[in-house]
């Protein structure tokens, strides 16, 4: 069976964003959490993908001119992140979206889908964001793997990423300290 790893940037007192759902902190979103060869899809929320896609296909159509969202030019890691997300399968989980530009994108439309699509052969899977869908399928018990960079700031009143309906125990795996006092915490669900 695949594993459904959800990976994301958190201030260190769990925020995923600042209260309009921004992370001014971070300063790229390349980061691959050390995924790239061991998945072969990604999982988006629909709230998020919109961005997701603007942001990544202004990469793929210019890497060489700033960004229209930033104004700054792409890092060689988003570059390189670029190219394997164009031919990466990416999964929306929306009950409104229903077109993309990516050729490779597919909607779900329900959790029992990526229940099924985690039965289905190949690679572990991506679960990237945003927030509210790391959330529920970790509160459903569907996420297998939990990849964090911690960011050494205390967010306040951001979002928070723990927002689930009953505990859950997490299994360290890996602990790595990264540049600028960020922290990579690998941890297994149980």
């Amino acid at each position: 069976m695949r594993k459904l790893i959800a990976a994301m940037k958190i201030s260190a007192d769990g925020k995923f964003g600042n209260a309009d759902g921004h992370a001014d902190w971070v300063d790229a979103w390349s980061d691959d959490y050390g995924l790239t060869s061991r998945i072969d899809a990604c999982v988006l929320g629909g709230r998020m993908y919109p961005g997701y896609e603007q942001y990544w296909t202004a990469i793929q159509n210019a890497p060489d001119q700033p960004l229209p969202m930033t104004g700054n030019l792409a890092a060689p890691a988003e570059i390189e992140w670029a190219r394997f997300a164009a031919k990466t399968t990416h999964y929306v989980l929306s009950n409104t979206l229903a077109s993309a530009v990516w050729p490779n994108t597919r909607f779900l439309r329900g959790l029992e889908e990526i229940a099924a699509l985690k039965q289905q052969p190949g690679k572990d899977i991506y679960l990237m964001g945003g927030g509210r869908i790391v959330s529920s399928l970790i509160d459903a018990g569907l996420v297998d793997k939990l990849r964090l960079i911690v960011h050494p700031l205390i967010a306040g009143n951001g979002r928070p990423l723990f927002a689930m309906s009953e505990r859950r125990k997490l299994e360290l795996r890996n602990m790595q300290p990264l540049a600028h006092g960020r922290l990579s915490l690998v941890y297994g669900i149980g």
